[in-house]
């Protein structure tokens, strides 16, 4: 067992006791994510460089476990071609990728395949300046490390470091330095970066620009010739080996945002960059027509390409932009008709901007303010919808998040103003936003729910073998059954989803690999669509993956993938089957579900066996397991009074040691039939004497048919006793003798349950109706001076008639007899 210890040494209440706190969370979160990773899937942990230029052949090495028989990368994105991929040990993966000279900039995603399964997910990035390595020592201010202008450095920033770097430059020159830190998704990085002249006087400096999220952007122009220090450090002077950057100097532009921040798909639009050292200036963006609804944008001039994107919107929405001074009702600007899109900037501290539309009796309209998401505006809006009077009729600010969102139902044809202001009232030049004004329309994503918590669900099926996965399906605004399919899987898998009908939002999807399929990789789309042809949409996946948590596990960064990661793996040395139960699972019952294993030779090992996932109400057992050199095993399900009734398709999970991990498979589907209770009780409350006996009575009410049956009563008190009984379906009442010992202890057991076990076509069901109540009384004292009883005479023996059966008394009526006998004491 591996012992982890902390040590703390700071001083209370500093900015570096908080870095040194929050970091070692970040460590210890990294660490459990890495424990919850299923034994034989390879663990991908780093990749070095963080980024690499496109048009060059770049040496990558994959860092992480259970690497030695690594196959191939799969990238979330084109431009990559490998031309060669080798284990050096179990540890790391020495790839050489070229990178297409018309790869995009930006943040890429990969996983790494191996014979037994797929990876995690890491990111990395493309660049468009060549790359150089920080080298140390370069914390010197007055030996800082020498670099070209227009590169991109990879560097590291350990505790306290300040790391230093100097170009040559001309007055009027543009010095743009951008970091990249948080976003590499690798740890809790806070970077600062500040640009000084030769005298240590500082010129610019940044942290957590609101473009780039956490990290940080500082940009002058030049002031005269000469030497230009550009540092990188943490915030707080913190630093760990986790903390990379690639920092980015060059002559490039970096506009802080664009304006406007959307247009129609296909739509070639004139923007303005805005928050460039040198100013603003105008450009021209061809938007894509692929159907997504964001797309980037980049910055370009002939000083260079800006090293990450500006966000726009693409919706086919007509464009209306501000026109100021719009910061009063009367002042509005003017728009058209609803649905449109609004686009403005809160452009001075105390700026409101006022938009006059026009809307139909009964329009639905969903108004969304996109600012900080996804344009990374620095503004926080407030949203107010009026009347043409002036009038409030609806408002939000932060709905989901920063921005804002109402949903407006239109009360009558005419005339509203809509309004938006920041909610600490400031105000900047790049304080943009975008209004879109859309008609309530269907939606739908699929979802892959997490198997472990916080560990994006990956699929990896052995050859010969199958296994199972949850779909989920987020439909918005409408509902109706979905025709769901698998695309992109290797050849010779299989999927077999279970069918979403409009009562089911979750449901399991099997898939099969044949016996002479090849192990492989994909990244595979999950698709669906209606049913329905009136309503034309379609749904694909959106998987978010958590790179970076920050406390209380909140998601900083991360990667949002629109594919299924899927591995073909090599054959495991065992399967599992559902033997399909024939008794139906009923209400408030219970009954064993056979899973049966085939072992190949030699193959002894304990096999644990869960179900994917219960069927409403319906619990099971996760804790069975088929012991070691066995075949089967039963996971006990119990169903509660409020299962969904019905037939449901169950599949269960096996796993088992083997190959220096735990491999899985999965059962094919099986149907799983949940009815209604076959009989209802009522129980009849009963009081017994210490030492004596009782009759404790159950009524019951049949639902439906059932074979003879045998029931007993449970969650009696210590010394009392009853013995179980036969039943049928006929029966109005079940009577069970319930005796006792001088030693049962007086008092009030409400607990009692009935437990009924009914043989249905040879399977044992098991239902289980509670609660009765048993009181247990000590009992009364004889009357004082009370003369003993008379001796009754003998008399001649003469034949009796036969007794009639006794009535049984109600509970009442035996108190009332007991009361009489004792008066007569």
């Amino acid at each position: 067992m591996t012992r982890l210890i902390l040590r703390f040494y700071s001083f209370p209440g500093s900015a570096w006791a908080r870095t040194c706190a929050r970091l070692c969370l970040t460590a210890l979160l990294v660490l459990a994510t890495c424990g919850a990773v299923l034994a034989v899937e390879p663990s991908l942990g780093s990749i070095a460089p963080a980024g690499v230029q496109r048009g060059t052949d770049a040496e990558m090495v994959f860092g992480g476990g259970r690497l030695a028989d690594a196959k191939e990368l799969l990238f979330y994105s084109p431009g990559f071609t490998v031309k060669s991929l080798a284990a050096e040990n179990d540890g790391a993966v020495k790839a050489v990728v070229t990178v297409a000279a018309d790869c995009r900039v930006g943040i890429h995603a990969v996983r790494l395949r191996t014979a037994t399964g797929v990876s995690n997910l890491r990111t990395f990035t493309v660049g468009n300046l060549p790359e150089v390595k920080e080298v140390e020592p370069n914390n010197d201010f007055t030996a800082p490390q020498v670099i070209p202008l227009n590169s991109t450095i990879s560097g590291i920033v350990q505790s306290e470091d300040i790391d230093q770097f100097v170009v040559d430059l001309k007055k009027g020159d543009r010095l743009t330095a951008e970091l990249e830190g948080l976003r590499l998704g690798i740890s809790f990085f806070d970077p600062y970066v500040a640009i000084l002249n030769a005298a240590r006087f500082e010129l610019a400096r940044s942290d957590d620009a609101a473009l780039l999220n956490q990290d940080c952007v500082a940009a002058i122009v030049v002031p005269e010739d000469g030497k230009y220090i550009v540092q990188v450090r943490e915030t707080s002077f913190g630093g760990n080996g986790g903390c990379n950057y690639r920092l980015h100097v060059g002559s490039f532009p970096r506009p802080t945002a664009v304006y406007p921040a959307g247009g129609k798909p296909g739509e070639t639009l004139a923007v303005k960059w805005i928050g460039d050292a040198r100013g603003e200036f105008q450009g021209q963006v061809t938007l894509p027509a692929g159907g997504e609804d964001r797309a980037e944008i980049f910055a370009q001039d002939a000083g260079g390409l800006a090293p990450s994107p500006n966000i726009v919107r693409v919706i086919d929405l007509a464009n209306t932009l501000e026109a100021e001074p719009n910061d009063a009702v009367a002042q509005a600007t003017v728009a058209a008709a609803a649905p449109l899109a609004l686009n403005g900037i809160i452009e001075k501290d105390g700026d409101i901007d006022f938009f006059k539309f026009t809307a139909k009796k009964g329009q639905q309209l969903d108004v969304r303010v996109y600012a900080r998401k996804p344009l990374r505006s620095p503004l926080d809006p407030v949203l107010v919808i009026y009347n043409a009077q002036g009038g409030g009729i609806a408002s939000n600010d932060d709905t989901g998040g920063p921005d804002s969102y109402v949903r407006f139902a239109v009360p009558a044809d005419g005339e509203y103003l809509l309004s938006v202001n920041d909610q600490l009232r400031a105000g900047g030049p790049d304080f943009i936003y975008r209004v879109e004004l859309t008609e309530v329309k269907p939606a739908l994503a699929m979802l892959l729910p997490e198997r472990q918590q916080y560990v994006p669900t990956t699929l990896t099926v052995p050859k010969n073998n199958r296994m199972a996965l949850m779909v989920t399906a987020q439909r918005q605004n409408f509902g109706g059954d979905l025709a769901m399919s698998i695309d992109g899987l290797p050849a010779g898998l299989t999927a077999q989803p279970v069918p979403l009908t409009a009562a089911l939002s979750d449901v399991p999807v099997l898939f099969t690999a044949a016996a002479d399929a090849q192990p492989a990789g994909a990244l595979a789309d999950v698709v669906a669509k209606p049913v329905d042809p009136n309503v034309p949409i379609v749904g694909h996946l959106k998987q978010r993956t958590m790179l970076v948590r920050g406390q209380n596990n909140i998601d900083v960064w991360g990667h949002d993938a629109q594919r299924m990661a899927v591995a073909l793996a090599e054959e495991i040395p065992f399967k599992i089957d559902i033997v399909q139960p024939k008794a139906a699972l009923p209400r408030n019952g219970s009954i064993g579900l056979k899973i049966v294993a085939t072992r190949a030779m030699g193959f002894t090992a304990p096999i644990s066996v869960t179900l994917l996932y219960n069927p409403p109400g319906v619990a099971s057992s996760g804790s069975i397991s088929i012991p070691e050199n066995q075949t089967e095993a039963v996971i006990p399900l119990t169903a509660n009074g409020g299962a969904g009734i019905g037939t449901w398709k169950i599949v269960a999970i096996g796993r088992a040691g083997h190959g220096g991990g735990t491999v899985e498979c999965s059962s094919g589907l099986a149907d799983l039939a949940i009815v209604d209770q076959y009989f209802k009780f009522t129980f009849d409350k009963a009081a017994v004497e210490q030492g004596k006996a009782t009759d404790f009575v159950i009524k019951m009410e049949k639902v439906a048919d059932f074979p003879a049956a045998k029931c007993e009563i449970v969650g009696l008190p210590a010394n009392t006793a009853s013995t179980p009984i036969d039943f049928t379906k006929e029966m109005a009442e079940l009577v069970f003798k319930v005796t006792t010992t001088p030693e049962a202890r007086p008092g009030r057991y409400p607990s009692v349950v009935a437990v009924a076990t009914i043989p249905i076509e040879g399977e044992t069901v098991t239902q289980t109706i509670g609660t009765g109540e048993l009181r247990v009384d000590a009992p009364l004292p004889p009357k004082p001076n009370a003369p003993p009883a008379a001796a009754a005479p003998a008399a001649a023996a003469a034949p009796m008639p036969a007794a009639a059966p006794m009535k049984r008394l109600t509970r009442l009526e035996q108190l009332r007899l007991d009361k009489e006998q004792q008066g007569k004491k």
